[in-house]
């Protein structure tokens, strides 16, 4: 039996899984300026999957390197979400949200 497909399947959910949190608390305590983090992360993790010569490990840093890229979309989404309400926004950060406007 041949268990790749299912180890690269299993790390990939793992993966998604573990951005989630990292964007909502990403964005609660940096807001989106850490946008740049996960463009940095996800770089070097696609470039660096095209150097792997395992193919499971390969496929693993790849797939955490586009989830990277993907939650630079989402660092924004979430923004929007706490916009609307749907998540808490951080009374501590000085940022976009708690600008006093004259």
């Amino acid at each position: 039996m041949y268990f790749t497909g299912i180890i690269i399947a299993l790390s990939t959910f793992l993966i998604i899984g573990l951005f989630h949190p990292i964007v909502i608390k990403g964005e609660y305590y940096y807001g989106v300026r850490l946008w740049w983090v996960f463009l940095i992360v996800g770089l070097a993790s696609v470039t660096a999957a095209l150097f792997i010569e395992n193919a499971i490990v390969s496929a693993i840093v790849g797939v955490f390197g586009a989830s990277a890229l993907w939650g630079i979309g989402e660092l924004f989404e979430q923004k929007k979400r706490v916009e609307k309400g749907w998540f808490p926004m951080n009374p501590r950060r000085k940022d976009e949200y708690n600008r006093i406007d004259p």
